[in-house]
């Protein structure tokens, strides 16, 4: 057995780097008792002992930024502790819904890093705080975003609130942020005591960065809460996987409803709004083109699931329809071919909710991001109301605005 590299890191933790032979492994195991983690490679096995660990709950969905996430963090020397949160097993028609064999990639990739692992169920609360607070906003004719709650309500309150009563020091999540506290070392020890009040800070990956979610996270939560994977891009982030072993290096990410699997946003409120037919009208002439299933189904700007070609005589001459408009008490659904119609642009917009994590001057000059992975777009900012130099795509109603001055996020609203 060889030492081949002692590594002092600055929170006083540190590494020993132990090269085994095969006599060695016997008394690797002996060590076990005595150290407090092993991580183990091909010719090699990271031995991390910290003289104050602290203990992280890191929520563990199965994905391979999760579980990067809890490597990285035993690493570092912390004592981590896996929870899958079960927040929906519901099946819906045509649809399985996956978390089953989401817990259980999430509970291998534990195994492998010798981690503790915990299930906390949340449906009720994700039902109650989520899923009821979608469908309201879907009846009133606004377009919510469930991510946004979910963070909010669930993974950034729920689980951070369980995980400090069951000891946590910190929580950790796979997403792609960082915040002011942890910047200079690579996500991975926050220090709320130098930094009450830290800020959310856009990922290294612009691609990936996903603060655009996590813009009303309450500030308490903020600072008991790393992001391992902030500085990291996401081929990296795979790359690291595959070596260290993990069996979901490269799985399929859901595109779908949060927590809920690959199903689509619409066959998902279809199991709850009832379908009510009603007329699609072009909003020059008033002109029926077609028949829709519920007005609540559609956003403002939607260009696709209109099926008008050929409908009640009506000949489309290849130029696509856009939903300019919503009756929502009538039940009519307004479009037009006309990409100039001022429904679809606007120069300003006004916000609601505001949930603002910095004070902001009035009449700033910032930047917005309007959905996830747009580009960011300059505004003024009146502390209401945001106003464009130039016309932008009107976003739907329940959409947020987030807004951001460089990397910092300062937090955004929900667009009227």
């Amino acid at each position: 057995m060889m030492i081949l590299a002692p590594t002092l890191k600055n929170d006083g933790s540190f590494d020993l780097k132990i090269k085994l032979d095969y006599y060695s492994w016997f008394y690797s195991i002996m060590l076990m008792s005595y150290m407090i983690d092993l991580i183990f490679h091909e010719d090699y096995v990271v031995l991390c002992y910290n003289y104050s660990m602290k203990t992280v709950y890191i929520g563990m969905s199965g994905g391979v930024d999760s579980s990067v996430s809890a490597l990285l963090l035993k690493e570092q020397g912390y004592r981590v502790v896996g929870v899958y949160m079960k927040n929906w097993s519901k099946d819906l028609p045509g649809m399985k819904c996956p978390w089953a064999e989401d817990l259980a990639d999430a509970k291998r990739v534990a195994v492998k890093l010798g981690i503790d692992f915990e299930v906390w169920d949340f449906e009720e609360a994700y039902r109650q705080k989520v899923v009821d607070y979608m469908l309201s906003e879907f009846r009133k004719g606004n377009t919510p975003n469930p991510d946004i709650i979910c963070n909010q309500e669930i993974k950034f309150k729920l689980f951070y609130e369980k995980a400090v009563d069951a000891g946590a020091d910190y929580i950790a999540t796979g997403h792609y942020a960082r915040t002011s506290n942890s910047k200079d070392n690579a996500g991975l020890i926050p220090n709320p005591e130098l930094d009450s009040s830290p800020l959310l800070l856009r990922a290294l990956d612009e691609n990936k960065d996903q603060t655009y979610f996590l813009y009303r996270i309450s500030e308490d939560a903020l600072a008991h809460t790393i992001f391992p994977i902030g500085d990291m891009l996401k081929p990296e982030v795979k790359k690291l996987a595959e070596k260290n072993g993990l069996h979901n290096a490269y799985k399929k990410e859901s595109m779908g409803v949060c927590f809920v699997g690959e199903v689509g946003m619409k066959d998902f409120l279809k199991e709850y709004i009832d379908m009510e037919l009603g007329e699609i009208r072009e909003i020059e002439n008033d002109k029926v083109l077609g028949y829709h299933e519920g007005a609540v189904f559609y956003t403002i700007g939607q260009r696709h699931g209109l099926y008008l070609d050929g409908e009640k005589g009506v000949v489309n001459d290849g130029m696509p329809y856009y939903v300019v408009k919503k009756d929502i008490k009538n039940n009519i659904v307004y479009v037009s071919k006309n990409l100039n119609n001022e429904a679809i642009w606007t120069k300003e917009l006004k916000l609601k909710e505001l949930f603002l994590r910095t004070e902001v001057p009035s009449n700033a000059i910032i930047s917005v991001r309007l959905r996830h992975r747009a580009p960011l777009v300059t505004a003024r900012f009146d502390g209401q109301k945001l106003y464009f130099d130039e016309e932008i795509k009107r976003p739907a109603s329940g959409q947020s605005a987030v807004l951001y001055n460089g990397e910092v996020c300062l937090g955004g609203g929900i667009i009227v």
